[in-house]
Formats: structure tokens, C-alpha cells, sequence
């Protein structure tokens, strides 16, 4: 588990999704500031069927009626974009309804961005995109609901009514969240930069199942002899990788450092910049360096709420798959390919030890060697 380099990337066969990047180009520059509504119609139109996929438009008054006037009482969510509600249609399908903040972070290109993306990008981990709207200067998506929210929700500030994720769960949704990533890195051709992976844009179905939401700043990879993409920096502080915040330089170790942030959270229970915490703590990424590289003290990164329930031998494959995933040099970072190979690997194993987990009973209690004996012990089979 040391070495991903010696894992060939392309062993899964699998065809791979054409993009059209001169589609994208044009829907950077047929936008105005006010958004024309024919011209974003046009180009997604195109897009959509280039992709062999059209996603429904909808009238605001179609999903204004299914989210009941964009009732409180149906609001999902808030972020960049805008507020999410959730929705019946006509049909009978339950919907989640983004609706454009057209005074907020994100505008009229990142909705082109995510439409033509969700409509030529199909996959099992990510989100489905239903429709769209552009009546007027309204702007709306409609995707598949997902029952269980985001991880992020499941992750921080829990109700009483609410259990923690188990162990199980955790290393579940990280592998079927890389898959996911792994779709966009080596399906898509040219590759696709996710470029805002973390907790809040992992939504969970019923069965805890994950896929990757909220593509609007997604961006083409480099192709031939480019090793880069020089953009200006988006995303969410915390999780964005160092050489990108300093340089707008992007690449898809730029996802993989994100995805390493967000092993961090499954593993630890903590968000990424928590200004609750004491000082030296609030960083989630500064507080955890140290106990990824000492060997003695790794466990004290596991999420209390676990209450030592995990398998140690998989506790430490996981904390070495996030170390590498947040090494400062991109290029020290595995490929997504090798990292959903890996991870594969400690599901397996956290589903055949899930009644020989080891009992932590306070990680500044254990010694060297109690921490020893305890991994020799899940090595040998001994519960």
C-alpha cells in the first residue's frame, strides 16, 4: 500500500466520454452579462446532442408549482449558487430544484458549465441532471434527490436523532466518491477537473450510496504536451490544493489533493477550518500533519464518535492513502486510478473485520507497543 505507482491505471476497461471543448469555449463567450436566454438555450441544445442526451427545460412556473412556491418548508439547502428545494413534478418524481442567486458567488457561466457537463457525463457516483430552466432571467436546475443529504451533514454538529457514520459506511462512500472522480480524470476525454470536491457536494442516497454534485466549476484537463490549466483560483478554502491557491496552476492532482481533505474528514470527524477549535486545531490539514507521519500516533486522528469501533490495519492503510493524497508536490500525489484500487482494497477488509474491531480506550493511553501488539494482533486473526 506504500507504492501506487506499480498499479497500471488503465488495467479497468471502459469507453470513454468525448467532450467537445469547443462547445464549452463557445458557451464561455455567447453569455452575456444579462444572459441571453436564446443563445444559453442554443448552446446547450447543441451540447446536449453532440452528448446524445438532452436534458428537459422546464418553465419557472412548471418548478415553482412542484416546490410549491419555493416554500421554507422545502428548502434542502444554501450555498454559492444558490438555494436548493426539493420538488414533485408533474410525474410524481421527487426532484432537488437549485435555483441561481443572481447576486451570488457563482453566475450565468458555471449554470452553462453544469448543464452541459451533467448532460454529457453519466456515471453511477455522480449526480443526475433531470433539467433546467431559463424563463426570463430565472436559472434553475433540477437534479435526482438524494434522501440522506450531503456528508458533510453526516459528518459535523449531529443531532441526538442522528447516528454517526460507521466505519463501514466511511470507507464506502470514499471508494464509490473516488470512483466517481476516477469517471472524470481517465473516462472523460479531455479529462475533467472537478475542481470543488468536498463534504457538502457528496449527496447520499438511502443507502448511503455517494455522488459528486455541483459541477459548475468544473474544468477541462490539459491535453498533448500541456501540463496544466491556468485558471483563476475557485473553490472552497481549505480544500483547494497549495500549488493551485498560489499559482491558478491546475491539474488533476489538484481533485486529488481535495479528495485527501475530504479522507481527512471521514477519518477524523473534524471539518477543515473549524474556528470552534482551539488555535493550532482550526485547520484541520495543519493539526492532522503530524500524526499522519508518526506511526505512534496516528490513531489519535480517528473521530471520537467512532468509540474505537475500526479495524486498526485499516485505520493505518487509510491515514497512509490520505498522506499521499496530501503531499505538497503534486506529483508525489497517486493517480485517482490507484487510489479507487486501494481503497477497494480496505473495503474488503473492513467488512470481514467489522466484529474484530479494536477498542480504543483513549489514543494518549496507548504506548508504542500496545499500538504494535494491537496491529500484530488484527494481522494474525486474533479478535
Amino acid at each position: 500500500m506504500g507504492c501506487f505507482s506499480c498499479i497500471n491505471p488503465r488495467t479497468k476497461d471502459g469507453s470513454r466520454v468525448e467532450i467537445d471543448s469547443s462547445v464549452r469555449f463557445e458557451s464561455r463567450n455567447s453569455v452575456n452579462s444579462s444572459g441571453s436566454k436564446g443563445k444559453e438555450d442554443q448552446v446547450i441544445s447543441e451540447s446536449c446532442s453532440k452528448g446524445g442526451v438532452a436534458a428537459r427545460s422546464f418553465t419557472f412556473r412548471e418548478l415553482a408549482t412542484a416546490t410549491r412556491g419555493f416554500k421554507e418548508v422545502n428548502l434542502l439547502g444554501e450555498g454559492g449558487f444558490g438555494r436548493v428545494y426539493k420538488g414533485r413534478l408533474e410525474s410524481g418524481q421527487i426532484v432537488a430544484v437549485k435555483q441561481l442567486n443572481r447576486d451570488g458567488l457563482q453566475g450565468f457561466q458555471e449554470f452553462i458549465v453544469e448543464v452541459l457537463m451533467l448532460s454529457l457525463l453519466h456515471h453511477a457516483n455522480l449526480v443526475t441532471l433531470i433539467g433546467y430552466c431559463t424563463d426570463g432571467d430565472q436559472r434553475l436546475l433540477v437534479y435526482e434527490y438524494m434522501p440522506m443529504g450531503s456528508l458533510e451533514g453526516h459528518l459535523f454538529d449531529l443531532n441526538s436523532d442522528k447516528k454517526p457514520l460507521s466505519w463501514n459506511t466511511r470507507i464506502k462512500i470514499a471508494v464509490a466518491a473516488a470512483r466517481g472522480l476516477e469517471y472524470l480524470h481517465c473516462k472523460a476525454n479531455p479529462p475533467v477537473i472537478y475542481r470543488d470536491l468536498k463534504s457538502a457536494n457528496i449527496l447520499l442516497d438511502n443507502d448511503f450510496n455517494p455522488k459528486l454534485s455541483d459541477f459548475g466549476l468544473a474544468k477541462l484537463g490539459p491535453v498533448g504536451d500541456n501540463t496544466h490549466v491556468s485558471t483563476r483560483v475557485m473553490g472552497t478554502y481549505g480544500y483547494c490544493a497549495p500549488e493551485y491557491a498560489m499559482s491558478g496552476k491546475l491539474t488533476l492532482k489538484s481533485d486529488i489533493y481535495s479528495f485527501g481533505v475530504v479522507m481527512l474528514e471521514l477519518i477524523t470527524g473534524r471539518r477543515v477550518i473549524d474556528s470552534k477549535r482551539k488555535p493550532g486545531e482550526q485547520n484541520l490539514v495543519v493539526w492532522s500533519r503530524p500524526l499522519l507521519k508518526d506511526r505512534r500516533k496516528f490513531v489519535q486522528l480517528v473521530d471520537p464518535l467512532l468509540e474505537g469501533h475500526f479495524p486498526l490495519r485499516c485505520l493505518q492503510h487509510a491515514v497512509a492513502i490520505t498522506a499521499m493524497c496530501l503531499q505538497e508536490q503534486p506529483s508525489f500525489r497517486p493517480l485517482i486510478s490507484d487510489i479507487v484500487v486501494a481503497l477497494e482494497y480496505l473495503v474488503s477488509q473492513s467488512y470481514l473485520q467489522e466484529l474484530r474491531h479494536v477498542k480504543i480506550l483513549g489514543s494518549s493511553q496507548l504506548s508504542p507497543s500496545q499500538h504494535n501488539e494491537d496491529i500484530n494482533a488484527q494481522e494474525s486473526g486474533i479478535p
